[in-house]
């Protein structure tokens, strides 16, 4: 039987920043980055928060990992139409602020920005993406390479290894169909339990570590506290919806009837017979009676 873990976003706030919980991170970004990652130390997170909710809606964290890569696992419940540039900021703010001044551009560090999505962030049909930075020639189509001296001189060996690079995870797309060791991780992460024969990097550690039934009393209320305030904005944001679906629903009306109203008086203003104008517009002649009545009064 499955355990029920604690959720992600609120180990990255409380449990993940230790180094002796490094191994369940570390899992996580060698399972998604294909390579063996070991955190060297944890950097910031939660900047910029912006309201109350923002600290409940979003969970940041910000590492380097032993190759001097700066990497941010950022989490978010709810929908953000901008968010796209906020991962561009994000990444952006990360090299500004680990270049020392003065300093050569050579020394800008290679930032992997990664987002947990729990709302569909833009529009597609997987539920893993990834970006990297790639310069291709618009007449001959081959891809702008690195020189055998930048290769030397920066110990890179792609153009793109130098650039940010961007990795989406969009749980709400995940299906629950598990076929390679990230799926055992997107499971967790959309889940929050993990399978006994899961194997995945980190998952082991995190079955063991992130176990709510073991966390502190105190900590354990304010677990649940997070979580039914995570409950509150979703069903604010779904109240907000509804509302706006129904808004729009009679805007569409309105101006359904506004059209309707003005091609009946523009066909009576012709001199065309009230019968035929319903025919013409698909309309009760009672409707059409009463709305030539109300522009005659």
């Amino acid at each position: 039987m499955a355990k029920k873990l604690v959720r992600f976003d609120w180990a990255m706030k409380k449990m993940l920043r230790h180094k002796a919980n490094f191994d369940i991170l570390e899992g996580f970004l060698s399972e998604l980055l294909s390579e063996e990652v070991k955190i060297k130390q944890v950097l910031d997170s939660e900047s910029n928060k912006e309201t109350e909710d923002d600290k409940f809606n979003r969970v940041d964290i910000l590492v380097e990992n032993e190759k001097g890569e700066l990497v941010i696992i950022e989490v978010q419940n709810t929908q953000e139409h901008d968010y796209f540039h906020r991962m561009l900021f994000g990444a952006s703010k990360a090299i500004t602020e680990h270049i020392k001044e003065g300093s050569a551009y050579a020394n800008v560090k290679k930032v992997i920005s990664i987002t947990i999505a729990y709302f569909d962030l833009g529009q597609g049909k997987d539920y893993v993406y990834h970006d990297t930075n790639v310069f291709k020639g618009i007449h001959k189509g081959d891809v702008l390479g690195l020189s055998d001296k930048q290769i030397e001189a920066y110990n890179k060996t792609k153009v793109h290894e130098i650039y940010p690079e961007y990795w989406v995870i969009k749980t709400g797309k995940f299906k629950g169909r598990v076929k390679d060791k990230l799926d055992e991780w997107i499971y967790f992460l959309k889940n929050d339990e993990i399978k006994p024969t899961f194997s995945a990097r980190g998952l082991k550690a995190a079955s063991e570590k992130l176990d709510e039934m073991k966390l502190p009393e105190k900590e354990r209320a304010a677990y649940n506290a997070y979580k039914k305030h995570l409950m509150s904005i979703a069903s604010r944001n779904h109240t907000i919806e509804i509302d706006a679906k129904e808004m729009i629903k009679k805007a569409k009306e309105e101006a359904k009837e506004e059209k309707e109203l003005e091609a009946v008086i523009g066909l009576n203003r012709i001199g065309l017979e009230n019968d035929k104008i319903a025919d013409a517009l698909n309309m009760k002649i009672e409707k059409v009676e009463e709305i030539i009545a109300k522009r005659i009064q």
